[in-house]
C-alpha cells in the first residue's frame, strides 16, 4: 500500500504519485496534506526548500476543487515565473489520472493575451506572479470572488521582493475564500504579520527549527582578499571536479563578466539574468537540467524558483547583504533528502556575518584554506584516473583494435603509458599551477585582534550590523513628486517611470511610495538618464518633479532591515505605513 493513501488521498492522485516512484511523504506532506484534505483550515507551513513543499498543497488543491465548474478556486500566489511554471509543471504530473481538471500559470515575460484566453476557457487552478495577477484583475479578466483557497508559496521570498502591498490587495479581495495555506522556508515578522492580519487560528507545522538551514548541506568558507576573489572562485571549480552547481553574485554584471572569462577558459558555464529573454533563459536552464552545463551562475533575483536535482554545490562569490538571502541560496542544493556543500568566499571584514549566519540558521561553518596548485592538480589527476578506472568498454568492439594497440606499445612499459595519459589530460594544468600563488589571506595579528573585536561584539541594534546593513552597493536614490494619491500602486508605478525613461527594470533597487512622494533607487550610471527623461513631464495636470535625494533614503521607524538592492530587486522590501485601501476591481 502507498503511504500516500493513507493520509486520505484518493485512488487517482495516489496512482499519479507511485507512478512517479514516490511510496513515502516528506515530514512536510505527511503533516500537512490531512490538514489540508479539510479545506477549512488556515495553515502555516515552515520547510526548507526541497522538502516537497509543492505536493505537499498540491496534492489536497486538486482532492478539493470540483472539475465540473469551469472557473478559478484555488490561487496559488509565488514570487517568480519559475517557480510559476514549476508548480505548474508538478500539477500537471499529479493530475495525470484526474479528469477535467485546468490549471493555468499567468506570469510576466509571456503573452498576456494567450493567458487571459486560456482563463477564459474555463480554469479550476490558477498560479501567478504578483504583478501578473494583479494586472489581470485590473484587466477583469479573473474573477477572484469563487476562489476558495489560496496559497502564498515561498512566502519570505515574495516579501523579500517587495510584493507585501500585492498580497494584501489579492487576500483582501479572495472575500470567499474557506482558507489561506502559507508556505515559507524562515518566518520573519513580515510573514508572520500576514499569518496575524489574515488568518483565523491557523495551523502551524514546522519541520526542523524555524529560520533553520537545511542539515544535510556543509557549510564552508574561504577567506580571499577582494583582488583574488575570481582566482579563488576558478580554483574552488578545479578541485571540485565532479561539481554541478550555481554560483551567485550580487549584480548582473558579475555574472556576465564571470560567466564570459569562465567560459573563454573551457568551462561550461551560463549566466541567468535579467537581460535574458523567456526564451533564452528557458533555453539555459533546459541546458542545466540537461547537465549539458556544469555551472550556472546567477543573481539572486534571477535563480529564485530553480528547483534541479542533483545539484552538489553552491558557492556564494559575494555573501548576500541580507542573512535570509544566505537560506535561499544554499537551499538551492540538497534537495529531496540528498547532501550538499555550500561555499561562501568572503574577506576577513566579512567574518562578522559568517557568525551572525551561524546563529540564525543554527549551524556550524566550517573555515577551509583556498586549495593551493598542487592541491588542484592532485585532486584532478586521481579524478581522472577514476574515471579512466570505471570507464566501461562492454559496449565497444575493441578487441578488434587490441592486436594493432598491443603492437605499437609493445616498446612502452605500462608505467610511461600511465605517464603520457596523464600528461595528455593534465598539461594545461600543470602549466597553469606550477607557479600558482597561495591565495589564502595572510593576516597579521592587528588584523585577526580587529576581527576578534567585531566577531564578539554585540549583534542587536549594534553600529557594526547597522554599517553592515547600510553599506552602498552602487545605487543612489531618486525622489519624485508621485505617489498613491495619485492612483498609483507599485506595479503601475513601476510601469510608469520605465515607460517614460526606457530603461530596464533591473537597473532599480528599492522602491518606497508614500502618499504624496516616491523615492526610488537606481544604479547610479543611469541615475541622470532618468531625471532627464521625467522631470518636469506632466501627469494629471502637474508637474513632476525628480532629483536626487538630499540626506539620504530615511524612513520612519526604520528598524534596521538589510537594505540589500539585489539587481532586479524593484520593489521595496518592507512597508513601515499601514497599506492603503485599494478599489476592489471584482465589483
Amino acid at each position: 500500500m502507498n503511504a500516500f493513501e493513507a493520509l486520505g488521498l484518493k485512488t487517482e492522485i495516489v496512482q499519479s504519485i507511485t507512478d512517479l516512484g514516490f511510496s513515502n511523504p516528506t515530514p512536510i506532506q505527511e503533516q500537512a496534506i490531512p490538514v489540508l484534505l479539510s479545506g477549512t483550515t488556515d495553515f502555516v507551513g515552515l520547510a526548507q526548500t526541497g522538502t516537497g513543499k509543492t505536493a505537499a498543497f498540491g496534492l489536497p488543491l486538486l482532492q478539493l476543487i470540483n472539475a465540473a465548474d469551469k472557473f478559478p478556486q484555488a490561487l496559488i500566489v509565488c514570487p517568480t515565473r519559475e517557480l510559476c511554471l514549476q508548480i505548474t509543471n508538478d500539477l500537471q504530473t499529479f493530475k495525470k489520472h484526474l479528469k477535467g481538471v485546468h490549471t493555468e500559470a499567468v506570469y510576466g515575460g509571456a503573452s498576456i493575451t494567450m493567458q487571459i484566453r486560456n482563463l477564459r476557457q474555463g480554469v479550476q487552478i490558477v498560479v501567478a506572479t504578483p504583478g501578473r495577477l494583479i494586472d489581470l484583475i485590473e484587466r477583469k479578466a479573473i474573477d477572484l470572488q469563487k476562489v476558495k483557497y489560496v496559497v502564498l508559496d515561498e512566502a519570505d521570498e515574495m516579501l523579500n521582493m517587495g510584493f507585501r502591498d500585492d498580497i494584501d490587495f489579492v487576500l483582501k479581495n479572495t472575500i470567499n475564500r474557506e482558507s489561506i495555506w502559507l508556505f515559507s522556508a524562515t518566518m520573519p515578522p513580515e510573514v508572520r504579520a500576514i499569518s496575524k492580519n489574515f488568518m483565523t487560528s491557523p495551523k502551524e507545522v514546522t519541520v526542523g527549527k524555524k529560520n533553520s538551514g537545511n542539515v544535510n548541506i556543509d557549510h564552508q568558507y574561504h577567506v580571499s582578499s577582494a583582488q583574488y576573489r575570481y582566482e579563488t572562485l576558478k580554483r574552488l571549480i578545479d578541485f571540485n571536479p565532479g561539481m554541478y552547481g550555481i554560483i551567485f553574485t550580487r549584480t548582473k554584471a558579475d555574472a556576465q563578466e564571470i560567466s564570459e572569462r569562465l567560459s573563454k577558459a573551457g568551462y561550461d558555464i551560463e549566466a541567468l539574468h535579467g537581460d535574458l529573454t523567456q526564451q533564452q533563459r528557458d533555453k539555459v536552464m533546459g541546458r542545466f537540467r540537461n547537465k549539458t552545463l556544469q555551472l550556472l551562475i546567477a543573481t539572486d533575483v534571477a535563480a529564485r524558483g530553480i528547483d534541479v536535482d542533483g545539484i552538489t554545490h553552491v558557492i556564494n562569490y559575494e555573501l548576500p547583504d541580507d542573512m535570509e538571502v544566505y537560506t535561499h541560496r544554499s537551499g538551492r542544493t540538497a534537495r529531496a533528502g540528498k547532501s550538499g556543500i555550500c561555499l561562501s568566499i568572503c574577506h576577513s571584514r566579512e567574518l562578522f556575518k559568517i557568525k551572525q549566519l551561524e546563529r540564525m540558521i543554527n549551524a556550524k561553518f566550517h573555515k577551509l584554506d583556498i586549495p593551493s596548485g598542487k592541491d588542484v592538480c592532485r585532486k584532478q589527476f586521481f579524478h581522472f584516473m577514476e574515471k579512466l578506472i570505471q570507464t566501461d568498454i562492454s559496449h565497444g568492439d575493441y578487441e578488434t583494435y587490441l592486436p594493432d594497440l598491443m603492437k605499437k606499445f609493445e616498446q612502452v612499459s605500462k608505467e610511461e603509458v600511465l605517464q603520457r595519459v596523464a600528461a595528455l589530460e593534465f598539461d594545461h594544468f600543470l602549466k597553469y599551477y606550477e607557479n600558482a600563488d597561495d591565495l589564502n589571506l595572510k593576516m597579521d595579528s592587528r588584523s585577526r585582534n580587529s576581527d576578534s573585536v567585531r566577531d564578539n561584539g554585540p549583534m542587536n541594534g549594534s553600529r557594526k550590523e547597522r554599517t553592515f546593513n547600510r553599506r552602498d552597493n552602487g545605487y543612489t536614490r531618486l525622489f519624485i513628486n508621485l505617489g498613491t494619491k495619485d492612483g498609483f500602486y507599485k506595479a503601475s508605478f513601476l510601469q510608469f517611470i520605465l515607460d517614460e525613461s526606457n530603461l530596464k527594470k533591473e537597473v532599480l533597487g528599492k522602491i518606497d511610495m508614500r502618499e504624496m512622494n516616491s523615492w526610488v533607487e537606481i544604479d547610479k550610471a543611469e541615475a541622470g538618464r532618468m531625471i532627464k527623461s521625467i522631470d518636469g513631464k506632466r501627469y494629471n495636470n502637474r508637474v513632476v518633479r525628480m532629483n536626487e535625494a538630499d540626506g539620504g533614503f530615511k524612513r520612519p521607524n526604520d528598524e534596521g532591515r538589510s537594505d540589500n538592492r539585489s539587481e532586479g530587486r524593484t520593489e521595496g522590501r518592507k512597508r513601515n505605513y499601514a497599506p492603503r485601501e485599494r478599489r476592489n476591481f471584482n465589483q
